[in-house]
């Protein structure tokens, strides 16, 4: 769960604590990640100026209801995942509802088989049977992407089948490439369709030795989200054939999400592609070196027990897991930054294991200049201070 979500499920009396986690993690001098809700409005604005006329024409008149710009970034994903038509919707939400919904009636079936970590299972309120009446049902438990055999051996009949690509709730976990490959055959074994809930594909080309295209192409929809890995304000596209997509454009009206100008999140996604896009790999591959220091400092350290998961990160984002309650390690991390201005964890949150807690490790720009001496520095000041 990021700061941005977890905030969002705070009260009032929680708020204090938030605004004491933000001052500190805002004003460390090194952390492994900095994200956009540590800065202030005059700040967010300055980026979207410095660099909105390196991405599109200023010139151009404003967006009314997904011309314009809007157009252009719509374009610009589709393209880039080698589909014929993408539509922006305002949330990622939406436009899985929109898009589940839409192959439902396609496919005659109100099953969809995903993880029970998926996002729509844990994060969406149960809008997928609320809003839509489908429902779900499950190929594996396992910590990770159902295989091919579980994919033909579920027990019910399915018309779509979701795969998380990566699985976030699991520790951003993604299969093989040969795996994956056999997974979306079996569901089509099944005369089901595919849709990927890439909100976080962006960063899965290192992981499969693939290039964008090629992954979704084994998909017949797509998703993707503009805000998390590269960095955009809000919002998300939803990419697939021409008469899907303009029936998912229906969808989005209907949900509320025909909005009438939505150039700044536009920009900001645009802005996205061009600068954080190309930056990812380098970001997934020194996240392997910030797990294996983490590992190496805990071991130190004398915990009795850890985990970093997975060992070696698929992507730039992992799970760290640590025998102590959430308060404390939050705790912890504040205190961290406040006397070393330095930043290694955010927030942590309950296990389903009572005592063990998780936190989620991402590994940004600003981590690069972390060497596997600074981790192993940080996780003792951090360690020194759960006493």
């Amino acid at each position: 769960m990021t700061d941005v979500e977890a905030g969002a499920n705070e009260d009032n009396g929680a708020g204090r604590h938030s605004e004491r986690r933000r001052l500190a993690f805002r004003g460390a001098a090194k952390s492994l990640w900095r994200g956009s809700v540590e800065l202030t409005l005059a700040e967010r604005l300055a980026e979207l100026t410095a660099h909105a006329a390196g991405v599109t024409d200023l010139d151009q008149a404003g967006d009314v209801y997904g011309d314009g710009v809007v157009g252009e970034l719509e374009d610009r994903v589709a393209d880039l995942l080698g589909k014929d038509e993408a539509a922006f919707f305002p949330t990622g939400t939406m436009a899985q509802q929109a898009a589940l919904r839409c192959w439902a009636g396609r496919t005659g079936s109100e099953v969809v088989a995903m993880h029970p970590l998926g996002h729509p299972e844990v994060h969406e309120a149960q809008a997928l049977s609320v809003l839509t009446g489908l429902r779900t049902v499950h190929p594996t438990a396992e910590r990770r992407l159902p295989t091919a055999e579980e994919v033909r051996d579920t027990a019910e009949p399915f018309g779509t089948l979701m795969l998380e690509l990566p699985l976030r709730d699991a520790g951003f976990v993604l299969p093989q490439w040969d795996e994956l490959v056999a997974v979306t055959q079996a569901a089509r074994e099944r005369d089901a369709v595919v849709h990927f809930d890439g909100a976080r594909l962006w960063e899965c080309t290192e992981h499969f030795g693939r290039p964008l295209e090629e992954i979704a192409e084994l998909a017949d929809s797509v998703y993707v989200s503009f805000y998390k890995s590269l960095n955009g304000l809000s919002g998300a596209v939803l990419a697939g054939p021409p008469d899907f997509v303009e029936e998912a454009r229906v969808w989005r009206h209907r949900y509320g999400g025909q909005v009438f100008q939505q150039y700044p999140a536009a920009l900001g996604a645009l802005i996205g592609l061009e600068r954080e896009l190309p930056r990812l790999p380098q970001y997934v591959a020194h996240a392997k070196v910030v797990a294996a220091a983490l590992h190496e400092g805990f071991a130190a350290a004398g915990v009795r027990w850890f985990r970093v998961q997975p060992a070696q990160p698929h992507t730039h984002e992992f799970q760290v897991w640590l025998p102590y309650e959430p308060q404390a390690l939050t705790e912890a991390g504040v205190r961290l930054a406040e006397e070393t201005s330095t930043v290694l964890f955010r927030r942590w949150f309950s296990d389903v294991v009572p005592g063990m807690s998780h936190t989620e490790v991402t590994v940004g720009a600003a981590a690069l200049e972390w060497s596997r001496q600074d981790v192993l520095a940080a996780v003792e000041g951090f360690m020194a201070r759960l006493g």
